[in-house]
């Protein structure tokens, strides 16, 4: 006997408006959705399809109307638009990965005795930037000096991470939800997000994002890790914030970067293409981090800054497009560490084979499936 369900047509629209689906993908992956929202009720199987499709917990399409989901963190996104005041389903979920791998990694800490990180909320709103900038400069070891011996802004970032990390604090990046290259992020929905812990502080970092701004990201995040508030954030650089918070992370971001006294010994005068991939060059970050330096320095308006800004970045994503479109996919056993953060990897996998985690709760952790990934996953980050 086939079963047939009442859905309310505004759950179904909910639905793909969260999915992130256009009239194309709707047509595409939910061919009789028009049916439904006419009236034809769909059958429970077709509704559990459709629920697994969207990523949509199947008991929300059997309420009365769309439930109000809200970001379980404090949100500290600029919002250009109206479409992104509904978070959607790959977001959520990337916040609800990231507090369970926390919260897994917090009570390994307390069982082991490790310590408390003890640059979490070292700072407040009151202290200058430029001043945690200095201690961030010194706690990773990362002056300009030092980043002078990076071969590229993705050995920068592969630096960055582990440095960070060496202080005690997880980093993930990422640009797909889990292990489904399926769901894969939008940078203009968010660009990072921190989660404050004593024992297990965690930064993401949207992995789509060109790597030169994945690296101002993740020291803006950094930020908020010092002042020991979490946040969800869009690192904005071209527009003014109305959070005071974000404003500040941005300065400490940029000082840690591009210190203003050194910029203006170096900048020749001119803010051109080559002269901001010259600088950029130096300095291991994107030209975008450069033009905003100039600008605080005082050598660009505001209003020639925005429209400079606006065909800087229009160039860089343009160049992203190009360079996504030609390469594949990468070694999982090399990328997948880096998406879970490598010190949360190798805690898994250490209290896996030591008893304190079962094999089926590490699966999940590390978003395998299989036994023999997970020991090729441990073999890649050197459990032989």
């Amino acid at each position: 006997m086939t079963v047939r369900v009442d859905v309310e047509p505004d759950l179904l629209r909910w639905a793909v408006g969260r999915a992130g689906w256009s009239g194309a993908t709707i047509a595409k992956r939910a061919p009789r959705f028009d049916d439904w929202i006419t009236g034809t009720r769909p059958t429970l199987k077709q509704l559990e399809d459709f629920a697994h499709k969207t990523h949509t917990p199947l008991g929300y399409l059997f309420l009365s109307e769309p439930p109000e989901e809200h970001v379980p963190i404090p949100d500290m996104r600029t919002l250009r638009n109206q479409s992104v005041r509904q978070p959607s389903a790959d977001l959520l979920d990337i916040i609800y990965q990231c507090q369970s791998r926390q919260d897994w990694y917090s009570d390994f800490a307390a069982r082991h005795g490790l310590p408390e990180v003890e640059y979490v909320g070292e700072a407040d709103m009151s202290t200058p930037p430029e001043i945690v900038a200095d201690r961030i400069r010194q706690v990773l070891n990362f002056d300009v000096g030092e980043r002078a011996a990076f071969t590229s802004w993705e050995d920068a970032l592969r630096q960055l991470i582990d440095r960070i990390e060496g202080t005690g604090i997880l980093v993930m990046v990422s640009g797909i939800v889990g292990s489904d290259t399926h769901r894969r992020l939008d940078p203009e929905e968010f660009r990072g997000l921190a989660l404050v812990d004593p024992a297990a502080p965690l930064i993401f970092i949207n992995g789509t994002d060109t790597k030169a701004a994945q690296i101002f990201t993740m020291i803006h995040e950094l930020g908020h890790i010092w002042l020991g508030q979490s946040a969800l954030s869009d690192a904005p650089m071209a527009r003014t914030s109305e959070r005071d918070v974000e404003l500040w992370c941005n300065q400490v971001a940029a000082e840690v970067l591009i210190p203003i006294a050194t910029l203006r010994t170096e900048y020749r005068g001119q803010p051109t293409v080559r002269e901001m991939e010259r600088l950029a060059r130096k300095y291991r970050v994107s030209t975008l981090v450069v033009l905003k330096r100039v600008f605080d320095a005082g050598f660009l308006r505001w209003e020639d800054y925005q429209r400079r800004y606006t065909a800087e970045r229009d160039r860089v994503i343009d160049a992203m497009k190009r360079n996504s479109n030609s390469g594949g996919g990468g070694n999982y056993y090399y990328t997948q560490p880096l998406r879970l953060s490598r010190q949360l990897a190798r805690a898994v996998i250490a209290d896996t084979f030591e008893g304190g985690t079962t094999f089926r709760e590490a699966y999940r952790l590390l978003g395998t499936r299989k036994r023999e990934t997970f020991d090729k996953l441990a073999t890649e980050l050197g459990f032989g």
